[in-house]
């Protein structure tokens, strides 16, 4: 009786320690996608679209166009005006996400408020790339509530 209660006891422990790992690499890999998201929306955000572009995932490359991507941005973005605030409300690992292969992504969702439109919600989704680094692979923006 004495040995099965320190067997459960050690299995408990054991499922707290692989529990907290395995939470603490979707956490490191959150940080890493975030981070790497940031410089990408600092060339959105100063209007340098064509690079966003370079610089995003191949997956975001693959499927449109450097020209697709600078048209849709810029009507998307230009009437907003320039950033105000910016803030990670967010941020959610996923292998599996609509519409895309197999992989490891992180869906970012910032409340972000433009000169022109407060209350807009802009979702970035880095994915892990064969390199190793992680690139934005989707870029979408809304009002909240929508």
């Amino acid at each position: 009786m004495r040995a099965s209660k320190v067997v459960l006891t050690l299995l408990c422990l054991w499922m707290v320690f692989v529990l907290a790992a395995y939470g603490s690499d979707e956490s490191a890999k959150e940080k890493a996608a975030a981070d790497a998201a940031m410089p990408w929306l600092a060339l959105v955000d100063s209007g340098h679209y064509g690079e966003s572009w370079f610089q995003a995932a191949s997956l975001f490359r693959d499927s449109l166009s450097k020209e697709q991507w600078t048209n849709a941005v810029r009507a998307a973005r230009d009437p907003l005006g320039k950033v105000v605030a910016r803030q990670l409300k967010s941020a959610t690992y996923a292998t599996k996400l609509p519409n895309a292969p197999v992989g490891e992504y992180v869906v970012l969702q910032f409340e972000t408020s433009f000169e022109n439109a407060s209350g807009m919600i802009e979702t970035v989704t880095p994915m892990l790339e064969k390199d190793g680094k992680w690139k934005v692979s989707g870029y979408f923006i809304k009002r909240a509530g929508r």
